[in-house]
């Protein structure tokens, strides 16, 4: 196995090959959010109890749950650059880390604006939002220690380390709400034998599920084939690529 996967280890090829990927995960993304949004927000019907401001499910959920995969995908980054020393790993880990950053706002926002009428206040030190919010400062900790050191391979290191110890932080998430009294809702969609959503609302949340996972990957390849060539800008096949693009 490791014989096949030696070639791929390779930054250019890896470049190369993330290039020919990437605009059909661009596609997929698309076309995946498109119905999405325009079943979502726009043929689903209203909810029997939150009218129709519960229809902000349809960016806050995905958000929520991509901010967490990211964060989990990292971590893995992490684990696979500091015990088998690969590089690429750290470019990997850190790339993703604004993404994840920016997934993680849009669900705080998004759910201070969907809890003010369900609330009746923008924020609560629920459990869920609690960690939520800690999960935030892990990716602006992450994107801080890489940026701290000169040597970015240290930065990478003490980058690695937190995105690791920062995992503890995704089951308190994901389990808050049955560990604790909450007022964030229960599960909706894992519950497969009896789900709480209707049809109508489940699909396009699910097609935006999937969409955004879509686009998390069309991004995360976006910058790691960027943040490859800012590694590698001296090496003879970036200088090659940058002359043909003259």
């Amino acid at each position: 196995m490791w014989k096949w996967l030696h070639p791929y280890a390779k930054s250019e090829t890896q470049y190369h090959l993330l290039g020919k990927i990437q605009p059909f995960f661009g596609v997929i993304s698309a076309l995946l959010l498109l119905p999405a949004f325009i079943l979502g927000l726009g043929f689903a019907p209203p909810d029997y109890q939150q009218g129709e401001s519960y229809r902000i499910i349809f960016i806050h959920v995905p958000a929520a749950i991509w901010s967490m995969g990211v964060y989990g995908s990292m971590a893995v980054a992490a684990v696979v650059a500091l015990v088998w020393q690969i590089r690429q790993a750290s470019l990997a880990m850190v790339s993703m880390a604004p993404i994840g950053a920016v997934f993680a706002f849009i669900s705080l926002f998004t759910g201070a604006i969907w809890g003010k009428p369900m609330w009746g206040t923008w924020w609560v030190w629920d459990a869920r939002l609690t960690s939520a919010l800690v999960l935030f400062f892990l990716y602006l900790g992450v994107l801080a220690l890489y940026s701290a050191f000169q040597d970015h391979k240290t930065g990478a290191k003490a980058a690695g380390i937190l995105s690791i110890v920062g995992v503890i932080n995704l089951p308190i998430i994901h389990f808050s709400v049955e560990w604790w009294n909450t007022l964030h809702q229960g599960a909706t969609i894992t519950k497969f034998d009896k789900p709480s959503m209707a049809v109508e609302m489940l699909i396009p949340l699910l097609l935006a599920i999937f969409g955004t996972l879509f686009f998390m990957l069309w991004l995360s390849i976006l910058r790691y084939r960027s943040a490859l060539l800012n590694d590698e800008y001296k090496r003879p096949w970036v200088k090659a690529l940058a002359q043909t693009r003259q």
